[in-house]
């Protein structure tokens, strides 16, 4: 299994770095022993060159074969535990998993046609930067949960 996030534009230094780097490294210490591998971050080019740019951007970043998990307010909300358990459902299927985060235009129509599943953080739009910092957290928070660790707590 490869986790990959797959998101346009670079993460410089500044609190959401600080933060998605955090959350990343707790994320492969709590995963190390749930057959989880660490997530790779691939930052592709083409913010501001509009969704079509983009797209091809992430496609050629994408794993030949992974899931596609767009990140996308027209998503379904799942709960953390539900996150959870999918994430252990593809572990135990050993399917590759790219994250996609679009640019702030969202993602090309027709690479969100070829998701395999889109996830929302809620119907309120999120800046892109903070999606990536929402996503390691809920990365480590469901390596949490798989692991039994009180961090979750109902």
């Amino acid at each position: 299994m490869k986790l990959q996030l797959i998101a346009v534009g670079r993460l410089r230094k500044g609190p959401e770095k600080v933060l998605v780097d955090d959350y990343l490294d707790r994320f492969a210490k709590a995963g190390r022993g749930l057959g989880l591998p660490p997530l790779h971050l691939a930052e592709v080019e083409g913010k501001g060159a509009g969704m079509a740019p983009e797209a091809e951007a992430i496609e050629r970043a994408l794993t030949p074969g992974a899931l596609i998990a767009i990140l996308d307010e027209r998503g379904q909300v799942m709960s953390s535990p539900d996150f959870a358990d999918r994430l252990g459902q593809w572990r135990d299927q050993a399917r590759d998993v790219s994250f996609v985060i679009g640019g702030a235009d969202g993602i090309d129509p027709a690479l969100r046609a070829r998701a395999d599943v889109a996830i929302s953080f809620g119907s309120m739009v999120w800046p892109h930067m903070l999606v990536r910092v929402m996503l390691s957290e809920q990365l480590y928070r469901a390596a949490s949960i798989l692991a039994g660790s009180p961090y979750h707590r109902v």
